[in-house]
């Protein structure tokens, strides 16, 4: 009982970054169009914007910032793979729990605690661009600070229980898309 309760909870928790991770990463079009107007404008008609130039660079950063859980669900964050891809599943449930408790967990604790004052800072000031005509509201991007570490380590609980139903012969409980993508056996 108590494994299918966090099997759903794992599901529940890969939903919430496969619609997070759907959604910003359809900000990629609009930075492309918004970069692109802001050339346009700069080298047809000699004039420029400032708050266009912010907005395609804070596009950039909410939508990195916002898909970085998804990523993570989708195995695509940056591994050593010499030893993590030939493993048996075993062992590579056994290398994620010790990577998200020892590493993962532990590192979003402290991006939290140091972006804090950073962010309640920025609040406080209601702080804008620093370019003159600039854009209004980067406390509402610094923000997404929080976004970052909430879903990427929502997705590091995610990892730990596959390892956990994993290393109690429960893999049947794992949904197909967040199996390990090589099924050797032990």
């Amino acid at each position: 009982m108590v494994l299918k309760i966090l099997a759903f909870l794992m599901r529940a928790i890969n939903m919430v970054n496969k619609i997070v991770g759907n959604v910003f990463s359809t900000l990629a079009l609009g930075i492309v169009l918004v970069c692109f107007a802001v050339v346009v404008e700069r080298y047809l008609f000699s004039t420029t914007r400032l708050w266009m130039q912010d907005l395609y660079v804070w596009l950039n950063g909410a939508m990195f910032t916002a898909v970085a859980g998804y990523a993570l669900f989708r195995n695509q964050h940056v591994r050593v793979d010499i030893f993590y891809r030939p493993a048996s599943n075993r062992r590579k449930a056994i290398a994620d729990l010790i990577g998200v408790c020892a590493f993962l967990l532990p590192f979003m604790y402290i991006v939290t605690t140091y972006s804090m004052t950073y962010v309640q800072r920025s609040w406080r000031f209601m702080e804008g661009s620093a370019n003159v005509g600039g854009m209004p509201g980067l406390y509402i991007l610094k923000s997404f600070l929080f976004v970052f570490t909430a879903l990427v380590a929502l997705q590091g609980l995610a990892m730990l229980i596959r390892s956990v139903l994993i290393l109690a012969n429960r893999e049947d409980l794992v949904p197909a898309d967040f199996r390990y993508q090589y099924d050797d056996k032990e």
